[in-house]
């Protein structure tokens, strides 16, 4: 995992506890896939519903925007030092409820990748099911 890590680090600026992947596990022009496991500890169980910890849509959100950036950095089509920013979400549905331990999945689609501008969209699955969906918008700078 040391190496994977290693290299989400390069690949990502965000950092612990605002990192959510893990593994890239697919970086093509057309496609990206990642998976991060959201494990007990993580800080906002907490505070959100800390009777019934469930992952929040806005990390869920995150998760699939930060996959698709780093996906993309890993292809070469981001600068070494460009950072990503969401610009705007839309399209967000959410299906299912991510638990503690579980393992998200996010499969994400680009629609459109400029040297200005990142349009996405993505898919994060807990096994088969389909907890959360999104389209998004990001300005690249830096």
């Amino acid at each position: 995992m040391d190496n994977e890590n290693n290299e989400i680090n390069r690949l990502l600026p965000h950092r612990a506890p605002f990192l959510f992947v893990d593994e890239i596990v697919e970086a093509g022009k057309d496609r990206i896939v990642a998976r991060h496991v959201f494990t007990e500890g993580e800080f906002f169980f907490r505070g959100h519903f800390p009777q019934y910890p469930v992952v929040p849509g806005v990390i869920l959100v995150e998760t699939m925007a930060q996959s698709g950036g780093a996906g993309l950095r890993k292809l070469g089509l981001l600068g070494e030092n460009a950072l990503f920013f969401l610009a705007s979400v839309d399209k967000v549905k959410f299906r299912r409820q991510v638990r503690p331990g579980e393992e998200v999945r996010s499969e994400i689609e680009n629609l459109r990748v400029s040297p200005r501008m990142i349009k996405q969209a993505g898919r994060a699955y807990v096994g088969e099911e389909l907890a959360a969906e999104a389209e998004w918008l990001c300005l690249v700078g830096g």
